[in-house]
């Protein structure tokens, strides 16, 4: 280092509106165009060689199953293999390298992303993955942008964190990477996700094997491009997209696991943390392991919340992206005093809300990723109606249409026990449930919103009331990671609200915050004596 470099300071990406007319619409409808109008065939990255395996997967529009978009080369174990040698072979020379090195590469990847690759990687989440221009817009630009921002003034941040000093003596800490390469497993519902958990790792000097979801390939085969844009060394970063099973067993099994980035189910992660404590005599280190899961979001409202409030919260909680988040509102619990208000506001929404392909900006809503999330929707909603007067009160919406895309309506489910399972399994699609309570049962429904489900994501409380607000927040501590106050409970911002939560829902290592990327150092603190003692003695050691 020959200066002590000032980080650019991070903002929040602003986010662009799409409006009619505007430049910027324009601009993505033609980039909408060009890739419906393409079929990319997508390679495996590993030592910056693209490989071709022959075992190709198909990547098609959710909401014009139809329209293949291409095809993606898929990891087998050889493979895998290779990738975690060739991160093992690029592991010295990138840890070697000066942070600030490393930093500038991220930088220039997240001013690619901002500017001229803004569109190509909003249109390919748009397209393989069924997100609004919105939706897309906050998570493929605006969010992936902000993590990688935010992590380099964060990693600023802790390489300034330093131990006090006696006098004749410089304590100092260092930061390096882990021992051993990093296993990322992305999810397909955020590409900001998918770009953040390779990126973290490697931002802080560790090589990292890259697993990204089957139904997202083609948003991370874009954010691959754009690192190699960036200038990422091959080797850094190896791409193996393929049977989650192939790919975690091989990666799961080496020695030289450091540490695993997921976000996925619960279940998968469950297997995985077991696999890893089965095989621990195995490895040269302990492997650090980082998870976000799964969630059933809550939304409390009190009597004293102003219902149009409430019912605009649960419809953009729980419908944007299909409900397809770990965040969505999926659970209500609203006072028998606001229900008729709010029952009449949300109905009207799930009747007038259009679902439809996402090209056409009309559309609120796009289709679930695949069919088989389609069907296990199908099921639970049909199940619902089986029970319409046997602890389901009533069920709104819900209509399912697969011809074209695999299209699932918004749908409520109103049930007469809080502890009825659809408040409390995940189903991860346009589907709320909701509890009418006794308003006087205030307190007692907060507890029971507490305890009802295993996990611990994300919640919300609505009121004017300011003891109810705060009655919430006390009672509901650990029932979400991320907790908000008159709010839907969707849409952490990086750097504002950092984002993970505990129980079932994961380690809540806060991704967009320093936490998470303490995950992925290994200090050494270093002591340097400058006058060191020449004697073994101790002045006590004399006689009197």
């Amino acid at each position: 280092m020959t200066g002590q470099y000032q980080i650019p300071e991070p903002i929040n990406e602003p986010v662009r509106a799409y409006a009619p007319g505007s430049p910027e619409r324009a601009s993505l409808k033609a980039e909408l165009a060009r890739q419906s109008a393409i079929e990319v065939e997508v390679p495996l990255r590993i030592g910056g060689a693209r490989i071709a395996t022959g075992r190709l997967g198909e990547m098609r529009m959710p909401h014009a199953h139809a329209h293949r978009l291409g095809v993606f080369h898929q990891a087998g174990a050889t493979e895998v293999e290779q990738a975690i040698e060739a991160a093992r072979a690029a592991a010295p020379a990138w840890a070697a390298l000066p942070w600030e090195e490393r930093a500038a590469i991220f930088l220039r990847a997240a001013t690619l992303l901002a500017g001229p690759r803004r569109d190509l990687i909003t249109a390919a989440t748009m397209l393989g993955q069924s997100k609004t221009a919105h939706q897309a817009e906050i998570d493929a630009a605006c969010e992936l942008i902000d993590f990688i921002n935010f992590n380099v003034h964060f990693l600023g941040e802790i390489m300034a964190q330093q131990p006090i000093s006696a006098p004749g003596v410089w304590n100092r800490m260092e930061y390096r990477p882990l021992d051993g390469f990093v296993f990322a497993v992305t999810p397909f519902n955020f590409t900001a996700i998918a770009g953040n958990l390779p990126t973290a790792p490697a931002l802080c000097g560790n090589t990292v094997v890259w697993k990204p979801a089957s139904t997202a390939v083609l948003s991370a085969h874009y954010v691959m491009e754009v690192l190699e844009e960036a200038g990422l060394p091959p080797g850094v970063i190896n791409f193996v997209p393929g049977p989650g099973a192939t790919v975690g067993d091989v990666a799961l099994a080496s020695p030289h696991l450091g540490g695993v980035h997921f976000t996925g189910g619960t279940d998968t992660f469950r297997a995985m943390w077991r696999r890893v404590g089965e095989g621990i005599e195995g490895y040269r280190q302990f492997p650090r392991l980082v998870g976000e899961t799964g969630g059933k979001g809550f939304v409390v409202a009190h009597e004293s919340a102003d219902p149009e409030v409430v019912a605009t919260a649960l419809i953009r909680g729980a419908y944007e992206y299909q409900g397809q988040k770990c965040s969505a509102a999926s659970r209500a619990y609203i006072p028998h005093t606001l229900w008729p208000q709010v029952r009449e506001a949300l109905f009207a929404a799930v009747e007038e809300i259009a679902v439809g392909d996402v090209r056409d900006f009309r559309n609120f809503m796009g289709a679930v990723i695949e069919e088989s999330a389609y069907r296990r929707l199908e099921g639970v909603i049909e199940d619902a109606r089986a029970r319409v007067g046997k602890g389901v009160v009533e069920v709104v919406g819900g209509r399912c249409e697969a011809s074209a895309g695999w299209f699932i309506e918004p749908t409520v489910i109103v049930v007469d026990d809080p502890q009825d399972r659809v408040m409390q399994e995940e189903y991860f699609g346009p589907v709320l449930s909701v509890f009418v309570y006794d308003a006087a049962k205030y307190e007692e429904t907060l507890a029971i919103c507490a305890s009802t489900s295993p996990y611990g994501l994300t919640g919300a409380v609505l009121a004017r009331d300011r003891d109810a607000v705060a009655l919430a927040t006390s009672v509901l501590r650990g029932a979400a990671g991320n907790f908000y106050v008159n709010d839907k409970p969707t849409g952490a911002v990086v750097g504002q609200q950092p984002f993970g939560g505990a129980r079932a829902s994961g380690t809540n290592d806060k991704a967009g915050s320093p936490l998470n990327l303490l995950r992925w150092l290994s200090p050494r603190t270093i002591k340097e004596t400058f006058d060191p003692p020449r004697t073994y003695g101790y002045p006590f050691l004399a006689e009197e």
